[in-house]
């Protein structure tokens, strides 16, 4: 009998939870709802947050699988991997070279470059860099990033080179390594992966600036749109493309792979979540749904996937 067919047989789980990142808040509010779902399919389940409890508690409580509900640093950038890792305890989601990678927007994009895979122009920013010259180069707008940061923290969208240094300082609060990107004038899209299958694509409309932190968590005036109202075709090629995107980085289990449609419909990746959100207003649980798939029976697969190294 399947893991899946027996939940019982996914022995104790610890739910990673909260941590100590700049995305805590979310991620209680994903493990809780991660937690809440297990327990209704009789797994047993348990809270576990890295921020108040020390990780070999995992082993003293004899925990035998985690489930990463974690964002942000320490817990979907390949660290809390590791010390599973070393715990030998199966857990879910990428591994700790792939982790680390996704959540670097910087060397995702130059892998995702030298594999010949679409991702808008950038350019590297430091306290030395000429900013008018990039906004000369790449153009504005531009979206200024901290390369490993989740949620959209410490982001803006820059229209003027005199704004650039501006944006900079606020990114660099949260990152020494900040990114200035090409804005991709477009439909901003989200594409689920759960094991080798993608899930339908969303299409996200805010009337905000762009899909920022309140209007992925807070706001009730974001859409999201499935089916996408992309025709078939395009939505299977975009399917691929973020597959092909999700496994050149080695991510594995679960994530999701967000991407900008130009205006004249060429995909521009951006980035890969390892350790998506699972509260209320999050995209994966959405697109499961699109395909039939409730929250629980999703995030007993997720558990189902779990694996070591």
């Amino acid at each position: 009998m399947s893991a899946s067919a027996n939940p019982q047989s996914f022995g104790k789980v610890a739910v990673l939870l909260g941590g100590k990142s700049a995305e805590r808040e979310v991620s209680l509010k994903s493990g809780s709802m991660v937690l809440e779902a297990l327990r209704s399919r009789r797994v047993d389940a348990h809270p576990f947050d890295p921020a108040e409890r020390g990780l070999d508690a995992l082993l003293k409580e004899k925990y035998q699988r985690a489930f990463i509900a974690l964002h942000g640093r320490f817990g979907e950038d390949g660290t809390v991997q590791g010390v599973l890792e070393w715990l030998g305890i199966p857990y879910t989601g990428s591994g700790v070279l792939a982790s680390a990678l996704a959540m670097d927007k910087l060397r995702t994009k130059r892998i995702w470059q030298a594999e010949g895979l679409p991702t808008p122009g950038y350019a590297l920013l430091n306290e030395e860099t000429d900013f008018r010259a990039v906004a000369r180069r790449l153009g504005t707008p531009l979206m200024v990033k901290p390369a490993s940061e989740g949620s959209s923290i410490g982001m803006s969208k820059v229209r003027a080179a005199d704004k650039l240094k501006g944006a900079h300082a606020l990114a660099v609060r949260h990152d020494r390594v900040v990114i200035a990107e090409k804005f991709i004038d477009g439909a901003e899209l989200t594409v689920g992966i759960l094991g080798e299958q993608a899930l339908p694509v969303i299409k996200l409309e805010t009337p905000r600036d762009f899909y920022d932190y309140d209007a992925k968590y807070v706001s009730d005036d974001t859409r999201y749109l499935i089916p996408s109202g992309l025709p078939e075709s395009k939505e299977e090629q975009i399917k691929e493309l973020c597959l092909k995107a999700f496994r050149v980085l080695g991510c594995q289990g679960w994530g999701r792979v967000d991407l900008m449609l130009s205006r004249r419909g060429r995909p521009y990746l951006l980035e890969v979540n390892t350790s998506p959100g699972m509260t209320d207003h999050s995209l994966v649980p959405m697109a499961a749904r699109a395909v039939g798939m409730s929250y629980a029976e999703l995030c007993v697969r997720i558990l189902e996937l779990a694996h070591v190294g």
